[in-house]
């Protein structure tokens, strides 16, 4: 989900506990590593996401699920044009319709809503490839499931933890913690990263920069809970912590999904940002397991 405040994390088509480039190749010694990215015109992207997401909760709730339904829009855009690029014939119009009513079904019946309209999607998908015959029909049908639950279904995670009366501040928490992942280990990675994470995947991703990511996750969940929600300290250093793993593999899993369509980004709608699964994909992964732990830590009244 889009709506990523101050994400200073990778350049575009890389990840954020990603060392710059001068990381897989053999370093002088005392040369000193930088970011490998334009930090002004990242930090100015990221400021200006910032203030669209806080203004838009604050404001009106419906206007920043207007927004998250616009972002959601373009990363299924994205992912099926990569999958097109490949010959994998993704619809991107029932896509969009049965997002938009997952969306929908969602901020006004819940996680009942998002379940049956999902149900009923998938349905519609299997009878619509049905017009273009047996040949590849398997393997269309699954990537078009897999982008219906990958962006619309995780998403929807975000309108329900939108829509109690504290709406806004459990999503500032989930956007905040989940972007505290993404600095700390931009800057952990760049500046210390010397072990590699998962180098068959995404090779630049680093130990440290992983170190960088728990550290401030785990301060950040522990600042915003006791504040918004008013819970204890070890509640939101413990949403911290599992955001840092799923921050971490819903990063891993967007460079898979690149790495086997042989592409570098999905999209460049973002200056020093990449496209908007580049920016939607820790937050995806992220969004069903804070959604999880604040109905347990913060039943909605």
């Amino acid at each position: 989900m889009a709506l990523e405040q101050a994400r200073e994390s990778e350049p575009s088509g890389e990840d954020p506990h990603e060392s710059s480039e001068a990381v897989d190749k053999e370093r002088s010694p005392g040369k000193k590593r930088g970011p490998g990215r334009n930090l002004p015109i990242a930090v100015g992207v990221g400021a200006g996401l910032g203030a669209i997401v806080v203004t838009s909760l604050y404001v009106q709730k419906e206007i920043f699920l207007a927004v998250l339904v616009v972002f959601l829009g373009i990363a299924v855009h994205e992912l099926t044009g990569a999958f097109a690029s490949r010959g994998i014939r993704v619809p991107f119009i029932p896509l969009a319709v049965g997002g938009l009513a997952m969306l929908m079904f969602s901020y006004l019946h819940g996680a009942e809503g998002l379940i049956a309209s999902f149900a009923l999607t998938v349905l519609v998908l299997l009878v619509w490839r049905m017009r273009d015959g047996a040949e590849r029909y398997v393997g269309d049908v699954t990537a078009s499931v897999f982008t219906l639950a990958y962006v619309p279904f995780l998403g929807g995670f975000a309108v329900l933890l939108l829509d109690p009366p504290d709406g806004a501040d459990r999503v500032i928490t989930f956007i905040a913690v989940t972007v505290a992942s993404d600095i700390g280990g931009f800057f952990a990675g760049t500046f210390l990263g010397r072990h590699k994470l998962a180098p068959t995947i995404s090779p630049k991703k680093t130990w440290e920069g992983l170190a960088g990511s728990a550290l401030a996750c785990m301060a950040v969940g522990a600042w915003l809970l006791p504040w918004l929600l008013h819970r204890e300290i070890w509640q939101g250093a413990v949403i911290g912590a599992a955001v840092v793993c799923s921050a971490t593999l819903g990063d891993l899993i967007e460079s898979m999904i690149k790495r086997d369509l042989g592409i570098k980004d999905l999209g460049n709608l973002l200056p020093e940002h990449g496209g908007a699964m580049d920016r939607l994909d820790s937050l995806l992964a992220t969004a069903p397991i804070v959604w999880l732990l604040l109905e347990a830590f913060v039943p909605a009244p």
